[in-house]
């Protein structure tokens, strides 16, 4: 099986080159630094003792204390961050600017592989959430390098697409030093699949341990100064092809009941910042751009959050929240940089890729998950018609968050044993 592995994958590498080539012609970041892709690097020094694989900016998230740790636990042994998009690489740079080094993720073929690994000679790898690359994985081990997979998660779905693969799943997932779920679920997911049962650990989420800039809450004052304070104003944050039209309906509703009322629209990939504006603009309501410095006057009922890495500070700024992702069936992105601010937080139906979180947010009555446009448009009238109902709801949500903390202490417990060894 690994060998048909990678001999689908050595006749796939042109289709994934082609893609890459696709995705340019929206985003022209994906046709640069091919060779970083196949693990050519030149002269670049590359070397770091500590690997932190990251796919895209909502993993960069998750690891930024994890990589703030070893920066500064140990500034002389190096970080490498892979991503595998240009947004994930974007928000790497703008986080650690040259404290840490960066490339793309390698393709996951041995010789790709070992080129990378040559170059950058890791003594300890970290993966964020489910990122499982089979030759990845045994070209570690052959070089005795542990991989722990950090803040890990396992829907009921993605467990039984790899049950498919039997032999192959075990013996990949076997290859772990270590496991990290998030909950007891996911955890015995992974040991069901055949990973070992004593290296798998339950640690929680380390997306509870939000790291809040000391910058944020001014950050979020002088954007209600744009906004005009008074205004009520809800963000939808990380929306996807398909949400847009549905977020813009129920804005249209909650006018009916509130004509001020500001949407604050925050779709989730770059590319699609203009099609999403001229989308707006073809609804006919009143549109300002952050990147272009519009006015946000009284004309102007929904702002464009077309800029990368203020996603933080819209969410403190605004009184109420839809996470994206779950109108669609995409699976739904964090919650928690919301709850953590004591933002009252709606979802929609698909939340499969955070259903603990959600369901433990619901729960506790931090959150409210609706069914369609309609009813998101209802809840968020509710919630910015009445004050008192957003700040019992937020407050119970920062509770929640904080009541939570904890896992990425036991991470880094983890890693720096195996670093140590």
């Amino acid at each position: 099986m690994a060998r048909l592995y990678s001999l689908l994958l050595y006749l796939a590498l042109p289709l994934l080159l082609l893609r890459l080539g696709w995705r340019s012609l929206r985003a022209p970041a994906y046709r640069k630094r091919l060779n970083e892709r196949l693990g050519r690097y030149g002269e670049r020094l590359l070397e770091a003792d500590i690997w932190i694989h990251a796919v895209s900016v909502g993993e960069v998230q998750a690891a930024e204390s994890l990589i703030r740790h070893f920066i500064e636990r140990h500034p002389d042994a190096g970080v490498m961050v892979t991503t595998t998009t240009p947004t994930g690489s974007a928000r790497v740079r703008s986080l650690f600017e040259d404290r840490v080094r960066h490339v793309y993720t390698p393709f996951d073929l041995m010789p790709i592989q070992n080129r990378f690994l040559d170059a950058v000679r890791p003594r300890l790898a970290v993966v964020m959430e489910t990122e499982i690359w089979p030759n990845m994985l045994l070209a570690c081990e052959r070089r005795g390098v542990p991989v722990v997979l950090g803040n890990a998660r396992l829907s009921a779905r993605s467990a039984h697409g790899y049950a498919r693969l039997g032999g192959f799943t075990r013996e990949t997932l076997r290859r772990f030093a270590a496991i990290c779920a998030q909950g007891p679920d996911d955890a015995d997911r992974f040991r069901a699949l055949g990973a070992k049962a004593e290296r798998v650990h339950v640690i929680g989420s380390v997306k509870f341990d939000v790291r809040r800039p000391g910058s944020l809450l001014d950050r979020a004052e002088a954007l209600r100064r744009l906004w005009r304070a008074q205004r009520p104003v809800w963000i939808a944050a990380s929306t996807h092809e398909g949400e847009e039209e549905q977020v813009l309906a129920a804005h249209s509703e909650v006018l009916d009941h509130l004509p001020r009322a500001l949407l604050v629209l925050v779709p989730r990939h770059p590319e699609r910042f203009a099609r999403v504006a001229a989308l707006v603009e073809r609804q006919g309501l009143g549109l300002a751009r952050r990147s272009t410095n519009d006015p946000c006057g009284e004309d102007v009922s929904v702002f464009l959050g077309d800029t990368m890495g203020e996603l933080p500070a819209f969410l403190a700024a605004g009184d109420a929240a839809f996470i994206g992702g779950s109108l669609v069936p995409t699976g739904g992105h964090n919650l928690l940089e919301a709850a953590a601010v004591g933002v009252p937080v709606a979802v929609g139906p698909h939340v499969f890729n955070f259903a603990q979180i959600t369901e433990l947010l619901l729960r506790e009555g931090a959150a409210l998950q609706v069914a369609d446009a309609h009813a998101l448009a209802q809840c968020m009238s509710e919630w910015l018609g009445d004050a008192a109902a957003r700040i019992r709801i937020g407050e119970k949500g920062r509770q929640v968050v904080s009541a939570n903390q904890g896992a990425l202490k036991r991470l880094l417990d983890l890693l720096e044993e195996l670093y140590d060894q």
